[in-house]
């Protein structure tokens, strides 16, 4: 990656996701935000928050690609409004080596990359979204996933970094929590129900939400929180493990937790070098 693509100011990158999630519906093309960038677009009113956490530690900095979920149904459609609408340049290595589950597109001056998703996130555990326009999840959010799957896509993380905890007290302080999907709430229930059948993941997310916890309370006591954001976020994570707990788990879930962590409960991930 050339170093102009770590220079790109933070604006350049949500004002283009915003535009390419846009330009894509008029194409009849889903593209749906992850990650961070989606978390700051999606929590309007709490941006200085996000500043403020120095997610990065590099100041005014926050974000360095976008990352997109699409349908693997539409992939033809993708790429042709990527590289023939957009002028986006797709990696030819990565598309052979991995080309049917993800795709990396690099920007026309070669300020950032893109990578775009199909039907799951195969990282230490994976979320799936279906991989049909007319079936799948995407089109419960807009520009973004669902809240309840940018939730899930931090907490599922193994060895979870400070920036994703930041991410996810942003996350959670500024939207609800609810039992259904909503623009504005995160979905506790459909959360509940994605862990009550995998134990690994149930116990990578309680750990996770446990540390959340823990950091929050600490960047309260350097200023980076402020009291009331903290007790929203106690009351938040609380909530959130309240339903993963009264959740009855599955035969499977059940069959995997006699085995605990004597086994490797996580998948590892390969770090793609761009």
């Amino acid at each position: 990656m050339k170093d102009s693509q770590q220079m790109v100011e933070d604006e350049v990158l949500v004002n283009d996701a915003i535009k390419i999630v846009e330009e894509g519906e008029k194409h009849n093309v889903v593209l749906r935000l992850l990650g961070a960038l989606a978390i700051r677009i999606h929590s309007a009113g709490y941006e200085e928050l996000h500043k403020k956490l120095d997610r990065l530690g590099v100041r005014e900095k926050s974000f360095t690609d976008i990352d997109f979920m699409a349908y693997s149904k539409q992939r033809a459609k993708i790429r042709q409004f990527m590289e023939d609408v957009l002028n986006f340049q797709i990696s030819r290595q990565f598309l052979l080596m991995h080309g049917k589950e993800r795709l990396i597109y690099y920007h026309p001056k070669e300020l950032y990359h893109i990578d775009v998703f199909f039907d799951k996130l195969r990282f230490n555990h994976d979320i799936y979204f279906g991989n049909d326009p007319k079936k799948g999840r995407l089109r419960l959010d807009f520009p973004t996933i669902p809240l309840s799957d940018l939730l899930l896509e931090k907490i599922q993380i193994h060895n979870i970094t400070e920036k994703d905890i930041k991410d996810i007290i942003v996350l959670l302080r500024a939207h609800e929590t609810s039992q259904v999907d909503e623009k504005e709430s995160i979905n506790c229930k459909y959360i509940a129900e994605i862990l009550a059948d995998d134990w690994g993941f149930w116990h990578d997310a309680k750990v996770n939400l446990g540390k959340v916890k823990t950091f929050a309370e600490d960047y309260c006591k350097i200023g980076l929180l402020m009291h009331e954001d903290l007790a929203n976020m106690y009351e938040k994570v609380d909530k959130v493990i309240a339903f993963i707990d009264d959740e009855p788990k599955t035969r499977k879930w059940m069959k995997r937790a006699e085995k605990g962590t004597s086994k490797k409960w996580w998948e590892s991930v390969e770090t793609v070098v761009r």
